[in-house]
């Protein structure tokens, strides 16, 4: 299904999201391309993750912490092994998704894609966008044609954006 607007391009979204059995820290998703992991299964085994072939992404929750990523008290986010940061956005109306994205961006140094999941409406897109998204699973029920022209619906602005970084 064409829902995921990645770099002003409509594509398929074939992500799959690891959730991790409760009783077993140590079981990982399989080295295929495509795999979204919570935050808590990257911090217990960035270290293997790092080395496979396939770089997998990292979920962030909105109650995330963006420094939990950078490691051993590093300012900056080593993207090894990450192929994008996944920010959660449980409902439209919260807001600490945004938050998240400005700290990756201006305090974390995180370069590569940001993607927001959840709850992302053809309303709210263009203001992730100023916030330092570059990819978008728009939400079932959604035009994602729509959603894409969204992107360029304003085009004068009063407050300052965060510089997207060029696509990959």
């Amino acid at each position: 299904m064409k829902n995921l607007i990645r770099y002003g391009e409509l594509i398929d979204n074939t992500t799959q999201r690891f959730v991790p059995p409760e009783d077993d820290a140590t079981t990982l998703p399989p080295d295929e391309p495509g795999w979204e992991v919570p935050l808590a299964t990257w911090l217990a085994a960035r270290a293997t993750l790092r080395t496979r072939q396939h770089p997998v992404a990292v979920l962030l929750d909105p109650a995330a912490d963006a420094a939990d990523l950078a490691e051993n008290g590093a300012r900056e986010i080593d993207p090894t092994g990450l192929a994008y940061i996944a920010i959660e956005f449980p409902a439209y109306t919260d807001g600490r998704g945004y938050s998240i994205a400005q700290q990756l961006r201006s305090r974390h140094g995180w370069k590569g894609e940001l993607r927001a999941v959840g709850d992302i409406l053809i309303d709210t897109i263009h203001y992730q966008a100023r916030c330092g998204f570059d990819s978008f699973v728009v939400k079932e029920g959604h035009d994602p044609q729509k959603a894409l022209q969204a992107l360029g619906t304003f085009t004068v602005h009063y407050q300052r954006e965060y510089l997207r970084p060029m696509a990959a």
